[in-house]
């Protein structure tokens, strides 16, 4: 790969993380406490996505890395499958025991089950505090407008949704972008052959879930680079 295809790939990735999170700025401020941060990650299986979950579950500690210091993070996974196979498994705090139940997962092919992850999210935010909900995933085959009022149900129980788009397939980003926006949550696209986009992507989401987006903020200052550049517009408004 040449020189100039590098630069180019990187400031794609960098306005794609810097939208996220001008989208993250607008968001109400949530409150941090002692208590550990609760996180559903949820991922398409479907066969199209075996590299992508490959590649999640080799960075998928950075996310427990980043959310030590504020207290924890506890995260639920979630993914969807084959024939309607929905399956959650319980909130690990332990980046390997979360890397255990990722690597018995295998994907297969089948139709997207959006819809039943944010009802999922909405029936655990019911019984108990979520802070986020991630969800990854590349392409949409729901109606959308369920998928917006169950969106708009999950902004009301107080659960932003921060979805993670691989490609740029048009009628999965409408949907995506209006489930993030009615749940008080942030879209942002990544590329496969960009792990480090996800990574930081993923981080940033842990991060607001320990501890709120004045952690977030210094997150980013403590990562410097890119990252601090991003993250720099958030400190404007303030504690």
């Amino acid at each position: 790969m040449n020189a100039d295809r590098k630069d180019l790939e990187k400031t794609a990735s960098a306005n794609a993380l810097s939208d996220f999170l001008q989208q993250v700025e607008s968001m109400p401020r949530r409150a941090p406490g002692s208590a550990t941060g609760r996180l559903i990650f949820a991922m398409d299986a479907t066969a199209s996505r075996e590299p992508t979950w490959d590649q999640a579950a080799q960075i998928q500690s950075s996310m427990f890395l980043e959310t030590r210091a504020l207290g924890g993070l506890a995260v639920q996974l979630c993914f969807y499958r084959g024939f309607q196979e929905l399956e959650w498994s319980d909130w690990y705090q332990d980046a390997d025991a979360l890397l255990t139940r990722m690597n018995r997962v295998y994907c297969a092919a089948g139709l997207t089950q959006i819809g039943r992850v944010l009802t999922h999210a909405i029936d655990e935010a019911t019984k108990g505090r979520v802070d986020a909900l991630i969800l990854v995933g590349d392409c949409m085959e729901e109606d959308r407008d369920r998928l917006a009022g169950l969106a708009g149900r999950l902004g009301l129980l107080g659960v932003p949704a921060f979805v993670f788009q691989e490609g740029r397939d048009p009628a999965a980003e409408s949907a995506f972008r209006d489930i993030a926006r009615l749940s008080g949550g942030a879209w942002c696209p990544f590329d496969a052959n960009s792990p480090q986009l996800l990574r930081d992507l993923l981080s940033a989401v842990a991060v607001y879930a320990a501890g709120g987006r004045k952690a977030l903020e210094r997150y980013g200052r403590e990562r410097g680079g890119a990252v601090l550049q991003l993250t720099h517009q958030m400190s404007k408004k303030g504690a």
